[in-house]
């Protein structure tokens, strides 16, 4: 067994609001496609409660705030009845076992088809320009998408609030908060981004106005549930589902800035380096500018190893740093970093299959490796 360094950086206690983590590896919110007919299942309780740690945050898989908000296979919801009760019990057991947990809500927008949205209507959007259809994350299968509505002004208010309802859905299933999906091409982003935004009206044209949806949704839920139980996650730089920006450092410096005054807890932001689901690419770009602007707690997450975590942490240039494929991959991710034990590869053919234990809860602990 590997040695314990001492006092690693990314391994310290850290205060995020009136939450004690232990250390700053945090799970980030991972699609991962086993929530039959959009409700939670009982195999999540093992999957989540195998990533927790005493006083470690796992922020859960993006979830849908509305019937309209689903895009892909068997992902969870939290508008229903069901749903939330479905999620108590996943909750239960990450509080058990001495975790924070927050709820990821978000809204695909266009990137969906009429499969997926009641009565088979048309997905929508900020925007009513269709989107290419794109291969799969397993690299084999191609999604299609239904050319989306424009939304109208006088129905986005209906949308704030399947936000600030799922929101509360969220608190009553017991999760100790929420983070509103604003990154990679979703209903938010769409927004934002002014590569797919061409409204004319007041949530159009400039910056400000391309801003406001997401900055009414952070105040409705932080108004619902407390700022101090709110983030949200932010990728200016990427350009999923074809949701690119002409200024993305403008846009992410325009967003630090205004959601200081919501005073919510974190913003949490992916790295620029992360274009694409695929790969990290060099680049000029860096979210220190964010990250000095933003004065609540800041999160970052897209490609980081476990060198480049303490670095981050070391620099200054994060508070938190957020981990996917690696922690999808070992449950027990924290422990091997403080251990600077071997990691398991992730096997990428398994990540959105529906098994509910391949490529899921099948991964190895440190300790089963050792017998």
């Amino acid at each position: 067994m590997a040695a314990e360094t001492p006092n690693i950086p990314l391994l310290t206690p850290y205060k995020l609001g009136k939450f004690d983590l232990s250390h700053r590896v945090v799970l980030a919110p991972l699609t991962r496609q086993r929530s039959y007919g959009n409700v939670p299942q009982p195999h999540a309780i093992l999957y989540y409660s195998q990533r927790t740690s005493k006083g470690g945050l796992l922020i859960a898989e993006a979830t849908g705030v509305s019937d309209t908000a689903q895009g892909y296979p068997e992902t969870p919801g939290i508008w229903t009845r069901e749903q939330v009760e479905a999620w108590k019990p996943i909750v239960d057991a990450v509080h058990a076992k001495g975790g924070i947990f927050f709820c990821q809500i978000w809204h695909v927008g266009r990137v969906s088809n009429q499969g997926f949205q009641p009565n088979g209507q048309a997905p929508i959007s900020s925007t009513d320009k269709p989107l290419m259809p794109q291969v799969r994350a397993n690299g084999i299968d191609v999604a299609q998408f239904t050319p989306p509505r424009r939304l109208r002004t006088d129905e986005i208010p209906q949308i704030v609030n399947d936000f600030r309802l799922a929101a509360r859905n969220a608190i009553e299933a017991g999760f100790d908060g929420v983070e509103i999906h604003g990154a990679h091409g979703y209903l938010i982003d769409q927004f934002m981004k002014d590569e797919v935004n061409d409204r004319t009206d007041q949530y159009g044209g400039s910056l400000e106005n391309r801003c406001r949806f997401a900055l009414e949704v952070v105040e409705a839920v932080a108004n619902e549930i407390g700022a101090d139980r709110v983030g949200i996650r932010l990728s200016p730089f990427a350009d999923y589902m074809e949701s690119g920006d002409s200024n993305p450092k403008a846009l992410g410096l325009h967003m630090a800035e205004s959601l200081n005054k919501y005073g919510i807890l974190y913003c949490h932001m992916v790295e620029p380096r992360m274009k694409t689901v695929w790969e990290k690419s060099k680049c000029p770009n860096s979210l220190l500018p964010m990250r000095k602007a933003f004065k609540g707690n800041f999160l970052v997450a897209g490609g980081y190893d476990r060198e480049d975590g303490i670095n981050a942490i070391a620099e200054n240039r994060a508070d938190l740093v957020v981990y996917g494929r690696l922690f999808l991959a070992n449950p027990d991710l924290p422990k091997r970093f403080k251990l600077n034990a071997p990691l398991n590869k992730y096997d990428r053919e398994t990540f959105y299959i529906l098994d509910p234990i391949v490529g899921y809860t099948d991964y190895p602990f440190l300790e089963d490796m050792a017998a």
